[in-house]
């Protein structure tokens, strides 16, 4: 097991030295382009560039920190695995695919790391080896593919501008002749952040082991398509681009707080919560506000990381339960735990001077002060709320009321290596939010509003508090579901995207292989391939040997005849 040890050190003292080097780039304002000349074809240079600004320094260092917690936390998560040394491996892979992703302006070495973390994923996804892990993994690498084909057009689309990188693109953009171009990024951008349509496959990759998804779900590959177009931010310079993306996130937040408040399955939620994210961000991208979406990916990734190896924790103790229906009383199992996991709750529901406040807050009095429709404004409000409602479920739901699950022997709030990693991460929800506001924004920009819209977030978070405490509480919540099935199961099962996006591709899939193994691998390719030759091969080898011993015995009975006849004549003579 030392080799979790040997990896989390040194992706601490990586992360150190990402972080300061970030704070001398950021005081400095500089940015550096290192190139390697790799080959040149005629005219065209291919180049390795490595792009070093404060912004691609912060992320790796937010990175390299989380990979160092969850990579210590998974020492003794993972430690009845028989290959922990290929489920690390795995995890230092995926890191630096992210972190290949992070460095790179140049869009072919994007695509490396875009397809590497691809790869990787859909390993860690199936690393259980079941049934679900495969469906899973399988739909995770198709929605997938859908961005790394859009990546691949946009690469040949750029050929003809001898050049791949990313920032000799500006005025192209904003004049419209690389219109195309900027569709083909957003859709690459969407599947990664899995935005409407693409959604489905975010909840299916639960089935991976709780440490992935702590890093998935972080900092990792959900948010590669968030990164990727706040490097492209100046493409939503073009209103046609922000109007779509805007309308999209919108309706990818409402959608997931929804859903979330229908779902039963402890990491199905924080995954929908982390899509709920992941749409404010993409609104906060679409409408220009790019330096405060890039601090809400930081803010974000603290919190909600920490959720998962809560999560992680309490399913490993409740011998692999995650339905949140068998919780309850957990307060006083395990309370050390218990209020890790209530801080990271609260941040994400954007608790005042918890890391998510500094974040959410600035982001919704931005959106108050921008010329926004009353739809998208309604939809980023609203599926705030949502979060404070679906966050105060899970809450009742966890520490309420008694013990429900039949054993409790498992359960034990005395794992100090698991302590270790998330006491890191409680004191970045804690503080990392004021921290990273003060870097970032050092001269304070005043946003006047009226004192109703001021007062408007905090209202609709005590009148959803209420309504959570009313619903879940104080009435039997599952008869009144029971009530409203039509409607929950539209919603638990995301408006039926999984019905209406993936399965219908895997059932066409599996059809067309069905046909093609029947009629195709065990039909014409069994006559017209190895095993026809062979039976061919058979038949002609036993004609021939007939043959030959038929021929044979001709020769020899004609030359014995000869013989004899030549024989006589000579006599004769």
């Amino acid at each position: 097991m030392k080799v979790y040890s040997v990896f989390s050190c040194l992706l601490f003292m990586m992360s150190i030295f990402f972080f300061l080097l970030g704070l001398v780039f950021l005081k400095m304002d500089v940015v550096y382009l290192i190139e390697w000349s790799l080959m040149n074809l005629n005219s065209l240079n291919v180049q390795l560039i490595v792009l070093l600004d404060w912004m691609s320094l912060f992320f790796l260092g937010l990175v390299t920190y989380i990979s160092c917690l969850i990579v210590n936390y998974s020492k003794s998560y993972m430690s009845g695995d028989n290959n922990y040394f290929l489920f690390v491996i795995l995890i230092i892979m995926f890191v630096f695919s992210m972190m290949l992703l992070i460095v790179s302006p140049n869009m072919v070495s994007i695509l490396l790391g875009w397809d590497g973390l691809g790869l990787v994923s859909y390993l860690l996804v199936i690393y259980y080896q079941n049934v679900k892990s495969y469906n899973a993994g399988l739909i995770t690498v198709l929605s997938n593919r859908i961005g790394d084909v859009m990546i691949l057009i946009s690469i040949g689309l750029m050929f003809n501008c001898n050049s791949w990188n990313y920032f000799f693109y500006i005025d192209y953009y904003v004049a419209g002749e690389f219109e195309l171009i900027g569709w083909f990024l957003i859709i690459a951008g969407m599947t990664k952040s899995a935005q409407i349509p693409f959604s489905s496959w975010l909840p299916a990759a639960m089935a991976a082991p709780t440490p992935v998804s702590a890093l998935v779900h972080s900092s990792t590959l959900v948010t590669a398509g968030v990164y990727l177009l706040i490097r492209f931010s100046h493409v939503f310079l073009n209103v046609k681009f922000s109007n779509f993306l805007l309308i999209i996130s919108g309706m990818t937040m409402f959608m997931a707080g929804l859903s979330a408040n229908f779902e039963y399955d402890l990491k199905k939620i924080i995954a929908l919560s982390t899509l709920s994210q992941l749409g404010l961000m993409m609104s906060t991208l679409a409408m220009g506000l790019t330096k405060i979406c890039f601090f809400h990916l930081l803010s974000h990734a603290l919190f909600k990381a920490l959720l998962f190896m809560c999560a992680g924790f309490v399913i490993h103790g409740m011998g692999d339960c995650q339905d949140i229906r068998y919780m309850g009383g957990l307060g006083s199992q395990i309370p050390v735990v218990m209020v890790f996991f209530n801080t990271a709750n609260l941040s994400l529901c954007g608790i005042p001077f918890l890391s998510g406040f500094y974040s959410k807050d600035l982001i919704l009095e931005m959106i108050s002060s921008t010329e926004v429709s009353i739809i998208t404004y309604f939809l980023i409000f609203f599926s705030s709320a949502l979060t404070i409602s679906y966050s105060f479920r899970l809450f009742s739901y966890m520490m309420m009321g008694s013990w429900n699950l039949f054993s409790m022997s498992g359960l034990e709030d005395k794992d100090f290596i698991m302590w270790k990693s998330m006491f890191g991460l409680y004191m970045g929800s804690l503080w990392g939010g004021c921290m990273l506001i003060w870097l970032m924004f050092p001269l304070v920009d005043l946003i006047y509003l009226p004192v109703l819209m001021k007062l408007l977030m905090l209202m609709m978070t005590i009148i959803f508090v209420m309504l959570s405490i009313e619903y879940y509480l104080g009435v039997d919540y599952d008869k009144w579901l029971f009530k409203l099935s039509v409607k929950t199961f539209v919603s638990s099962s995301m408006w039926l995207m999984p019905y209406l996006s993936t399965f219908p591709l895997i059932k066409l899939i599996m059809s067309l292989s069905k046909y093609y193994l029947k009629y195709i691998d065990l039909g014409w390719m069994e006559v017209l391939g190895g095993q026809g030759i062979k039976s061919f091969l058979m038949n002609f080898s036993k004609f021939n040997y007939m043959y030959q011993g038929i021929v044979y015995k001709s020769y020899l009975f004609f030359f014995i005849y000869l013989y004899i006849l030549v024989l006589l004549i000579w006599m004769s003579i």
